[in-house]
């Protein structure tokens, strides 16, 4: 299997983590104007998942099979998965 050319692949995640900041500020603003926990925990995971996006080509890593690199996506995911919960199963 060939490598990615890196200057297309840095487009690419370059790409990713505009888009994935763009929805985060989307989620930001909803929460402004409603002040639900929800929107702010979703903008919060999308930050994390643009960090986990950009990271790796800034400081150069050549792979995301490098376990650290996960736990900025990992973190996200617990994020929206206790947000939920809470938004579901919390206090009424």
């Amino acid at each position: 299997m060939t490598q990615p050319d890196p200057i297309v692949a840095a487009f690419a995640a370059g790409a990713l983590t505009l888009g994935l900041l763009a929805v985060g500020l989307f989620f930001l603003k909803f929460w402004r104007r409603t002040g639900d926990r929800l929107f702010l925990a979703f903008a919060v995971a999308f930050a994390l998942l643009a960090l986990n996006q950009a990271v790796p080509t800034l400081a150069r890593i050549p792979s995301e099979n490098q376990g650290y690199v996960y736990l900025l996506r990992l973190g996200a995911f617990l994020l929206i998965i206790a947000a939920v919960l809470r938004k579901n199963f919390g206090r009424r």
